[in-house]
């Protein structure tokens, strides 16, 4: 792919990086590729449209502490369900690899820089008023309890479109408000001897602050289709505060990479129809590009088809459809380079490219398809000769193992040149950790020969170097974890910018298999009938 600081004109400080939708791990995995090239070309850090707070769980692993785990990192350290996905295991594992022996001028740190609510609710301010308090060593906790009470007045999502069950005006809200306010006058005034783990204290009282304001939008008496915008206006202004926090915290070490959904990076002003009517307001994007001018660049997200999402291709005339004409693998164009075209239908699952968006965007990333398992064995069925055979019950294959690919060529159907695999086999082949969901893996042939070049070493010398591999990354050539002995390597989620290596390593193994069957049909005709 272009470089992507090539495509713009003034090297920014904060590049946004946007996906068009949530849950197409396409995008997560070349944001991957994008940030680690990146910190070789000097940037220092990444924010994700995840809760700051929780980000703080996910930066001490990154740190290379001991007391984080990278299962509590992934569970605690992202909100909306985001650490969930296998690449941002990936993006925490390769920041954390990064930095272990670097100077911390050099070191990669992770933000988030959502508040801690969701668009239908949001918590109580208490987690973060009572952390705030231990850091300050003050005891106000019978204070701010009997203020929260029963925490079901704040969890209630029905407030969100009813004001009047909102507590957010209420007096306990407002003195609530105060308190979150003297803290923070606190925190500046014993800054000078708790400079240690201030930052951290700071993001814990901002959190309490911004729920509280999440809070007072919500028991606003609006109308419904008013309301949602303002809330979702309210939810983007305390993400641009984080991010312009972020900023300046990061000034000093070198640029900051976001990456959160197109519609709170894109410079212009964010709409939606409901119910007949259109809203609008201003992004995190919107908000930051205003302050921040020329050091402010956004690429946007596009995406052809999504077989995760049961998104199909785009129709040819629309910009999506234009965009998938030029490659069929993942690429940055520079905005000012794509014509205009029809907008493609819009759903829930896909906010598809428009005039305007691309207007106001320095670029755009075009990801044509995502990649399944089914459309790994589309390619590989499309080989000449090529058979598969799908593991189910009645063909013997063991509980819980059903849907699993076998690729061969000729009635031979003891080695298989590629294997498309979603489950683990406890004790024997769990290092690729298939039992996440969605997660599968691709298995191939390589042969002594291209294997010894992949890994620089052969086959038989594999349990010597087990350790030096990570079986679970994504997007990754490694040795397969159980039958390297044999030449197999293995790909777990492979991304669309992997595309021309698979089919590299697909021409391979489909050669070896060609070859043992041409060999075969040899010594069956040279034998005596």
């Amino acid at each position: 792919m272009t470089s992507l600081l090539d495509l713009l004109a003034v090297p920014p400080a904060l590049l946004a990086l946007g996906e068009p939708t949530h849950g197409e791990s396409a995008f997560l995995q070349i944001r991957n590729e994008t940030f680690m090239s990146l910190a070789v070309q000097g940037y220092r850090s990444i924010a994700l449209e995840s809760d700051r707070a929780a980000g703080l769980i996910a930066n001490e692993f990154v740190q290379g502490s001991t007391a984080v785990t990278l299962d509590r990192a992934l569970t605690e350290g992202f909100s909306h369900g985001f650490g969930g996905a296998p690449a941002n295991r990936d993006l925490l594992l390769r920041m954390r690899e990064w930095n272990a022996g670097r100077p911390s001028s050099e070191r990669l740190t992770f933000h988030g820089f959502d508040a801690p609510l969701e668009i239908e609710g949001a918590p109580s301010p208490r987690p973060y008023l009572i952390r705030t308090c231990e850091f300050l060593g003050l005891d106000r906790s019978t204070e701010i309890d009997d203020l929260i009470g029963d925490e079901a007045r704040w969890s209630d999502t029905a407030a969100i479109w009813e004001p009047g069950r909102s507590i957010g005006r209420s007096a306990d809200a407002q003195r609530l408000r105060v308190i979150a306010d003297e803290l923070l006058i606190e925190l500046y005034l014993n800054a000078p001897r708790l400079a240690e783990g201030w930052p951290a204290a700071f993001v814990q009282a901002m959190s309490a602050v911004a729920v509280l304001r999440y809070h007072a939008a919500a028991a606003a008496p609006l109308e419904r289709e008013e309301r949602f915008a303002r809330l979702a206006g309210v939810r983007d202004a305390l993400m641009a505060e984080n991010l312009l926090q972020i900023r300046s915290a990061e000034a000093h070490r070198g640029p900051t990479l976001v990456f959160a959904h197109n519609t709170h990076l894109q410079r212009q002003s964010s709409t939606m129809t409901m119910a007949g009517k259109d809203v609008s307001w201003a992004g995190a994007g919107a908000i930051v590009a205003s302050l921040l001018n020329d050091r402010y660049a956004v690429i946007v997200g596009s995406l052809g088809a999504s077989p995760a999402l049961g998104i199909g291709a785009p129709a040819r005339s629309t910009y999506e459809g234009r965009l998938q004409r030029g490659s069929m693998l993942p690429r940055y164009v520079r905005a000012a380079e794509i014509p205009a075209a029809e907008r493609r239908t819009h759903d829930h699952r896909y906010f598809p490219l428009d005039q305007a968006t691309i207007d106001h965007a320095d670029a755009v990333l075009h990801i044509p398809t995502g990649v399944d398992a089914a459309m790994l064995a589309d390619r590989i069925l499309a080989l000449p000769g090529v058979e598969q055979i799908v593991t189910n019950e009645e063909n013997g294959s063991p509980e819980g193992a059903s849907g699993e690919r076998f690729f061969y060529v000729g009635p031979d159907r003891r080695q298989p040149f590629a294997t498309i695999v979603d489950h683990d086999v406890p004790g024997f082949d769990d290092a690729s950790q298939l039992d996440r969901p969605g997660v599968f893996r691709l298995n191939l042939d390589l042969g002594r020969a291209e294997f010894e070049r992949l890994f620089g070493f052969p086959p038989k010398a594999f349990e010597e170097h087990r350790q030096e591999f990570d079986f679970a990354r994504l997007d990754t050539v490694v040795p397969h974890p159980g039958y390297a002995l044999y030449g197999f390597g293995s790909i777990v989620m492979p991304g669309p910018h992997l595309l021309p290596e698979i089919d590299r390593l697909l021409a391979i193994a489909h050669g070896r298999a060609v070859d043992r069957h041409e060999r075969a049909a040899r010594r069956a005709a040279d034998q005596p009938d």
